[in-house]
């Protein structure tokens, strides 16, 4: 049974933010030109490749020689998941209580603050 979406590790996600910035389906060779600082092989990508698919994350299509893959959420919808999976893990599911914390840290400046009350008309 496929594990779900949200599990992807940090090296799969590099692969994923790939294929949303593409917007189309790339093969593994592709996805070594665009991540080429990693310095990853194909056989790298290939195999992170096929986790993804166990897992869910990426759909293929064989196109001749080549397998071409496209995830199966777009990034939107991929940080909402780890923003509600990260909220309930942290926060025991409070956005309040993760605007709090963040509040308390100071890593919202007054200029945040101010645009979220204008977001939110508060």
């Amino acid at each position: 049974m496929p594990r779900k979406t949200s599990e992807i590790s940090e090296a799969e996600l590099e692969i994923a933010k790939a294929l949303w910035a593409n917007g189309k389906p790339m093969n593994a060779q592709e996805v070594c030109g665009v991540l080429a600082d990693k310095g990853w092989t194909y056989s790298t990508v290939s195999t992170l490749f096929g986790r993804m698919v166990e897992k869910g994350a990426v759909t293929y299509e064989k196109r001749g020689r080549f397998f071409y893959y496209s995830p199966t959420v777009s990034e939107d919808v991929y940080k909402q998941m780890q923003t509600k999976s990260f909220v309930s893990k942290l926060y025991g599911g409070s956005v309040k209580n993760l605007a709090v914390s963040l509040f308390k840290t100071g890593d919202l400046s007054a200029s945040d603050i101010e645009e979220i009350k204008t977001m939110f008309d508060l």
